[in-house]
């Protein structure tokens, strides 16, 4: 069993994550069905409430977690990032070990910010929100809704499909096919993308 770890904390941006954790936790199309699951990480034990208001529990935290227990460090946008030091330094554990680490949002401020974005492709929201950090990777923005890198993918927040495309494909979760009839369904809204997951299941 593979653990995709998804942080949470306070104001969490409850659309950016949902269709990344659906489809790890679905075995329906899975390459090898029951291979991948999701736990959610945070900085403390404590309940987090999320901007849709909803309230969710961490399974585990940062401290009970290395990058050896982990297939990718997911992190999703949130109302501010400036309080969450601790995942940015986590990221830069999680890629030093060779762990892949995904960023939607707000998230890629942070990852800029940690210097994760110097030497990659990557994108955000927009150009001009990640220039406050003073990173150096600005010549490698890419104006796109998401993007992969030696390890790393960047989202911006409107692109949460973009964003589990390109978690399934780093993870090998879903043979091609499966994932362009995905992609075809839910990023295209093409009823043909439906009925080819049916026919490939």
């Amino acid at each position: 069993m593979h653990t995709v770890h998804l942080a949470i904390y306070p104001a969490l941006a409850d659309w950016e994550f949902g269709y990344v954790a659906a489809g790890i936790n679905n075995p329906e199309y899975q390459r090898d069905p029951n291979s991948f699951r999701i736990v959610t990480v945070g900085a403390a034990r404590e309940p987090i409430r999320t901007i849709g208001g909803v309230t969710m529990v961490p399974d585990t935290t940062l401290e009970d977690i290395t990058p050896d227990d982990s297939a990718m460090l997911v992190l999703p946008g949130a109302q501010s990032w400036d309080a969450n030091d601790e995942f940015v330094d986590a990221a830069g554990q999680w890629l030093d070990a060779d762990v892949p680490v995904a960023g939607i949002c707000g998230a890629t401020v942070g990852l800029a910010r940690g210097g994760l974005l110097d030497d990659r492709r990557h994108t955000s929201n927009a150009r001009e929100q990640l220039e406050p950090t003073g990173y150096a990777g600005a010549a490698h923005y890419v104006d796109a809704p998401a993007v992969t890198d030696r390890g790393v993918i960047t989202a911006a927040a409107v692109a949460p499909v973009e964003f589990a495309r390109e978690v399934f494909a780093l993870l090998g979760i879903y043979t091609p096919d499966i994932l362009e009839a995905w992609y075809r369904l839910y990023g295209h809204q093409d009823p043909s993308g439906f009925y080819a997951l049916a026919d490939l299941q």
